[in-house]
């Protein structure tokens, strides 16, 4: 098994982050030709997911899906100011699995590793894990 621990500054509130190169060199760093790369995001207001990379708008697109479906400053009980980030990367989650094959991982032809801020600017992690 590889192991890397990626660290992140977002820079806006909400915010996809394309961090497919990093992921695509750690891959490459573990050596391991056949098998998965799990992502893990340890934070309760951040997720991740795979989805298309090659047009932006497809960002901002699910970006301003997520708003309509779980406004902030609705009539939420969590008091600290950000309970629709903590539903926002509930509905994301907080890991994915992608195969490798030949020594990369097995994205379909738009694809991309997006990590995903539902309550920046922060400093955060994303934990690789090659098999």
């Amino acid at each position: 098994m590889f192991s890397k621990e990626l660290q992140l500054r977002s820079s806006r509130r909400t915010e996809l982050i394309d961090i497919t190169p990093q992921v695509e060199e750690a891959v490459r760093a573990s050596g391991v030709q056949e098998g998965i790369c799990l992502l893990y995001v340890p934070h309760t207001t951040a997720g991740i997911t795979v989805n298309e990379n090659a047009d932006p708008s497809v960002k901002q697109d699910i970006l301003e899906a997520l708003e309509r479906l779980v406004p902030p400053g609705a009539r939420y009980k969590h008091t600290e100011g950000n309970a629709d980030s903590h539903i926002k990367a509930t509905l994301v989650g907080s890991s994915v699995m992608i195969p490798v094959a030949g020594g990369r991982l097995a994205f379909g032809t738009w694809q991309g590793v997006f990590f995903c801020e539902f309550d920046g600017p922060r400093s955060r992690r994303v934990l690789i894990r090659v098999f």
